[in-house]
């Protein structure tokens, strides 16, 4: 399997090529040549498999360059319920990601029982082991360099604490996360874990990412590398629970489902996305945004318009207050039917500032066959979307899986059974939980106090050169 820049002039890389890389030298984001395809014999196989035998035959089509027996102990040591057991009390740990019905056709794909309560997890402690994996087989060293809404950061630092020849320099909002997601990273103290609050919004710390990750002589001298979602790993890693979901939803390969999914960046979409193309049986995709509505603008406009920082609201989602989503290049490729030359001129003009427009175009009317739909909630929506949960199933929800849940209602087709993708558990939110149901939400015992452990960032402008500086200083040597 060979990986392509979305941007086109870029060679060739294999998996562990772009492994420990970020974006393609050009600027894009690597994808395969072709999707690899998944038989109807496979699903059928494949139906009853533990959560870390599906990962290992889903990703052996994204990885042949690494050797099978190395790729399923790496897989067998991550997907463990060991790992997977922080999470609620009524969950069955040993499935890995449980699916929780509401009603019949209604269901929750419980993702956010890891170290950190959050569907990252579900990649990111994979990429840790396949970074600790790389880097020893080339005698290397990778410094990490990420930014975050709220739950890539503390995913990522988790999956790498302590790990040899790695350090993490994670870019986060300045007082934009809930006070849980800042105990969650800014209380770590191992020595190769470095937080640096951005003045600004998540925006601008992707931003100062990208310019990093665009300067190629810097990237090569410090041996940069990231766990953003620009990672190709964290995307193909995503693919498996929609293999998981869709198993457990259904009865027959035959069937088709519905997936609603909360989307700030694109990129738990985005998986979605590459599932349906291997050849998993979803009838619809549906993207659920919070007021940042940049995404449910293009879906039913055709118009591409990043609002900029300064036109970002702070919501009660705020892992998804994303105004320029960094996956969505990934889809547009596949949109444009894979013309790079067309990917580049949409990108210049987002990269000026600016925005594009496919409406009356040949892309608007292929936009169909993707099989997407689209809409927004607003906290009044998510503080309604808790209660009646709560109220009906006595199921308590974080907010930006209200947010799925609200969208995904309102927009699936009937006839589909409709799967609700988790984002994260409750305690990361608490605040909001107490104003819709006048309660705490209850907290795995290890995470009770984290807010008064110590903290330690750094405080940052929105500057790329005093970053820079920031990393040469710390980074290994």
């Amino acid at each position: 399997m060979k990986y392509i820049s979305t941007r086109g002039n870029s060679p060739t890389r294999t998996f562990t090529e772009i492994l420990l890389g970020g974006l393609a030298p050009d600027g894009g984001l690597y994808l395969p040549e072709q999707y690899p395809q998944v038989s109807h014999a496979e699903l059928n196989a494949w139906r009853n498999l533990s959560y870390a035998d599906l990962a290992f035959e889903v990703l052996s089509k994204f990885i042949t360059d690494i050797p099978a027996g190395d790729l399923r102990a790496i897989i067998n040591k991550t997907y463990t319920a060991e790992v997977y057991s922080n999470g609620r009390a009524d969950s069955d740990a040993t499935q890995i990601s449980p699916l929780r019905t509401l009603e019949p056709g209604v269901h929750i794909l419980e993702l956010s029982n890891g170290p950190t309560l959050a569907f990252k997890d579900m990649a990111m402690q994979l990429l840790g082991n396949l970074f600790e994996y790389a880097l020893a087989k080339q005698n290397a060293e990778l410094n990490i360099l990420g930014a975050t809404s709220g739950d890539t950061g503390s995913a990522a630092e988790y999956a790498m604490r302590g790990k040899r020849g790695i350090r993490v320099f994670m870019l986060s909002p300045h007082g934009k996360m809930s006070s849980f997601q800042r105990a969650q990273m800014y209380s770590l103290q191992d020595p190769n874990i470095f937080n640096i609050a951005v003045t600004g919004m998540f925006d601008d710390a992707q931003d100062m990412v990208k310019a990093v990750s665009n300067d190629h002589a810097f990237k090569a001298k410090y041996k940069i590398g990231t766990v953003n979602s620009i990672n190709w790993a964290r995307v193909s890693a995503q693919v498996v629970y929609y293999f998981k979901g869709y198993f457990a939803a259904t009865k027959s390969n035959d069937e088709q489902v519905a997936f609603s999914v909360p989307s700030g960046n694109f990129g738990n979409i985005c998986a979605g996305h590459i599932a349906r193309m291997m050849g998993l049986p979803i009838g619809q995709l549906i993207l659920a945004t919070n007021e940042n509505d940049v995404l449910d603008e293009f879906f039913r406009t055709g118009v591409y318009r990043p609002r900029g920082t300064d036109h970002t609201y702070e919501t009660s989602s705020p892992s998804m207050d994303i105004s320029k989503a960094s996956n969505f290049e990934r889809f547009v490729f596949d949109l444009v039917g894979r013309d790079a030359a067309k990917v580049r001129e949409f990108w210049s003009k987002v990269d000026a500032g600016g925005s594009f427009d496919i409406k009356g175009t040949e892309y608007w009317h292929a936009l169909s066959q993707f099989h997407f739909a689209s809409g927004k909630s607003s906290h009044q929506d998510r503080l309604a979307t808790i209660r009646e949960l709560w109220e009906e199933y006595g199921v308590m929800i974080d907010t930006h899986t209200a947010d799925g849940i609200k969208v995904g209602l309102e927009q699936r087709r009937p006839s589909l059974p409709l799967i609700c993708l988790e984002t994260a558990l409750p305690a990361k939110f608490e605040e909001t939980i107490r104003e819709a149901l006048g309660r705490e939400p209850e907290r795995p015992e290890a995470l009770i106090g984290i807010e008064n452990l110590p903290q330690r960032s750094e405080a940052m402008e929105a500057d790329v050169a005093k970053l820079k500086a920031y990393i040469a200083a710390n980074v290994l040597v």
